[in-house]
């Protein structure tokens, strides 16, 4: 361990082991970084868990990037493991992840997310520490080719300022309590399971749902701000369109969560608060760009709550997860033949 680690941090790093699952579809360049700046970690996790989508497009991905150098430099070991497009499962495909580890914690990364220090890892376990703790996720910081506009909605949503949410909580900031990303974020292993870990199928949204059920258990999902990674995306308006179709489905098929906390509320805080950032820097024009990503945010979003009233072709052209859709309703033909 890292000579910067002392204390409380060296006891957790004696106590729990921890693994890094990390699913992956056409990684690229930003994978092979990820994998590098695992290697500069204080806290060396236990074992990597690759889940890789379709192994055809891995090899494809080894030829053209130095993937297998960038494993190889591990200062611990790796597995991988493939699995078809159609198999693969927001919740489910991690949880294969979690089935094949043995440690106490299992972090939840991204291909796309990259370590921005050494700590990251270190301070994750370190926000495990209590053991009403459930989760902890970390700070997102964008891309130096962020727009102006998603770099705002970044430090919107993960702040400088970390925070334990529980219960009490929902009062204050409504549906922000449950505001959970596996991007980047470390669950114990012992809680997941008691707590029945993530769903499956599903669509969207299984690190909201799984920080969910443990708040309303009584437990505390963390915002770690000193945990960072770099990650961001420029969508266009018809990715916004399709992102939000799907996270509307996903909070219908939640009633329990979402008619009780309106997420209605917090977008148009977001919304207003991006427009008074963006004229206090001097770039007002840049509330029509603002106002058009807004437009498709919202038609999906409202398309997705009256999903049941689509036809299955119009629901195709919605989602961006078909496969999601057609094993839901292969499903759901198996099951009216039983």
């Amino acid at each position: 361990i890292g000579s910067g680690l002392v204390g409380s941090e060296m006891c957790i790093r004696d106590r729990m082991k921890a693994d890094l699952i990390i699913p992956t579809y056409r990684p690229d360049d930003t994978f092979c970084l990820l994998m590098q700046k695992l290697q500069e970690q204080t806290f060396v996790v236990h074992r990597v868990i690759i889940l890789n989508t379709e192994e055809k497009l891995w090899k494809e991905a080894v030829e053209k990037y130095p993937i297998e150098q960038s494993l190889c430099g591990l200062p611990c070991e790796y597995t991988l493991y493939h699995i078809s497009k159609e198999m693969f499962d927001h919740g489910g495909t991690r949880m294969c992840g979690v089935k094949h580890s043995d440690a106490d914690i299992v972090i939840f990364m991204t291909q796309d997310a990259v370590p921005a220090d050494k700590n990251l890892v270190a301070n994750l376990v370190k926000g495990l520490e209590e053991k009403d703790t459930a989760v902890c996720y970390a700070r997102q910081l964008p891309n130096e080719n962020c727009r102006i506009v998603e770099r705002y909605t970044r430090s919107f949503n993960y702040p400088d300022e970390s925070r334990k949410k529980g219960k009490a909580d929902i009062e204050e900031i409504g549906i922000k309590t449950f505001f959970c990303s596996d991007v980047c974020a470390a669950y114990r292993v012992d809680l997941f399971h008691k707590l029945g870990g993530f769903e499956s199928p599903v669509i969207f949204n299984e690190d909201m749902f799984f920080a969910a059920k443990a708040v309303f258990a009584g437990y505390y999902v963390k915002y770690e701000a000193e945990a960072k990674v770099i990650h961001s995306h420029n969508y266009t308006v018809r990715q916004q369109f399709h992102r939000n179709f799907d996270l509307a489905v996903s909070q219908t098929m939640h009633p329990e969560i979402f008619e009780q906390i309106s997420s209605e509320a917090e977008g148009m805080k977001l919304v207003k608060s991006t427009m008074k950032y963006l004229c206090s820097i001097g770039k007002p024009y840049l509330i029509f760009e603002l106002g058009i990503q807004c437009v498709g945010k919202y038609a999906g979003y409202r398309l997705g709550k009256r999903y049941k009233k689509l036809s299955r072709k119009q629901i195709l052209k919605c989602t961006m997860s078909p496969e999601y859709w057609k094993r839901l309703w292969n499903q759901e033909v198996s099951d009216g033949n039983r």
